[in-house]
C-alpha cells in the first residue's frame, strides 16, 4: 500500500525514455524510434503512451509577448497494459512530421526554433512520467536553395522563430496553426531591407511568402508569394529569389 501512495507521488514509479532512431531529420520524414518503459516498485497500470511532436510560438498580446508549446501532431502508441514492478517493456513507433514542422537547422544570429517529441505514459492517480527529445530539422533541399539564394545577394540571416497563427499566401494557406518566419537583413548603404521568409510545404509542392521591409520608412511592406516543386531547378529557384530582392 506505502508502495503504490510512493508511486502515485512519482516516487518509485515507471519511467519512460523515448530513442529516437535519429535526432537529425528532414521535413517531411518518418521519424522512428523505441519507446522503453521501466517499471517501478510497484505494479501500474499504463493507460496510454502519447507521442506528441512539439514546437515553442511566440504568442503577441495586448500584454507583450510570451511563448507557448505547440502540439503539430500526436499518436497513442498502445492500449491500456499493466507494467510489473522492474519490468522492462520496449515499444516501437513511427510518427510523419507534419509538412509544417519549422526547420531548426538554420545559422541565423538568434534562432529561437524549436522541435522535440514528447513522450508521456498516462497513469490513473499518479504523476504522468514524461520524456522530451530535441530534434534537428533540415530543410528539404529546395528550401535550402533558396535560403543560400537570399544569403549569397548580401543578406543575412539575423533571426528566426515561429508564430502563433495562420499563414495567408494568397494562393496558398498555412495549416498546422502556427509557422516560422525566417529574417534576413541586407547589409551596406543601398542594401538596407529586411526580408521575412515563410515557408509552408504541401506534398510535392513548396509555397514561400516573402516580406520586404524597406528602411527609413520609404515604402510600406511589400509581400511576394510564390511556389515550387520540391524539385524545382536552380533557374525556377532564382527566378523566384530575384523577384523578392528587387523590390
Amino acid at each position: 500500500m506505502l508502495g503504490k501512495l510512493k508511486a502515485s507521488l512519482g516516487i518509485g514509479a515507471a519511467k519512460v525514455d523515448t530513442v529516437l532512431e535519429s535526432m537529425s531529420v528532414t521535413q517531411g520524414d518518418l521519424l522512428k524510434g523505441v519507446v522503453h518503459i521501466k517499471g517501478g516498485d510497484v505494479e501500474q497500470t499504463i493507460d496510454a503512451i502519447q507521442l506528441k511532436l512539439c514546437t515553442e510560438v511566440k504568442v503577441e498580446s495586448d500584454n507583450g509577448v510570451s511563448y507557448q508549446d505547440f502540439s503539430l501532431g500526436a499518436l497513442q502508441v498502445v492500449t491500456p497494459f499493466v507494467i510489473q514492478a522492474n519490468e522492462h517493456k520496449q515499444i516501437p513507433f513511427e510518427l510523419r512530421l507534419h509538412d509544417e514542422t519549422p526547420v531548426t537547422a538554420l545559422n541565423a544570429t538568434k534562432n529561437q526554433c524549436h522541435v522535440w517529441v514528447e513522450t508521456t505514459l498516462d497513469i490513473d492517480f499518479a504523476i504522468d512520467p514524461k520524456d522530451r527529445d530535441y530534434l534537428e530539422v533540415l530543410p528539404l533541399p529546395a528550401v535550402a536553395k533558396v535560403i543560400n539564394a537570399v544569403q549569397s545577394v548580401g543578406f543575412s540571416m539575423v533571426k528566426a522563430d515561429v508564430e502563433k497563427g495562420y499563414l495567408n499566401g494568397g494562393h496558398f494557406k498555412s495549416q498546422s496553426g502556427c509557422y516560422q518566419e525566417i529574417e534576413f537583413r541586407g547589409g551596406g548603404f543601398l542594401n538596407k531591407k529586411e526580408i521575412e521568409l515563410s515557408f509552408i510545404v504541401a506534398g510535392n509542392q513548396i509555397h514561400c511568402l516573402a516580406e520586404v521591409d524597406r528602411s527609413h520608412g520609404l515604402r510600406d511592406d511589400q509581400y511576394v508569394s510564390f511556389s515550387l516543386s520540391r524539385n524545382a531547378s536552380d533557374s525556377e529557384i532564382s527566378a523566384s529569389v530575384a523577384r523578392i530582392v528587387s523590390i
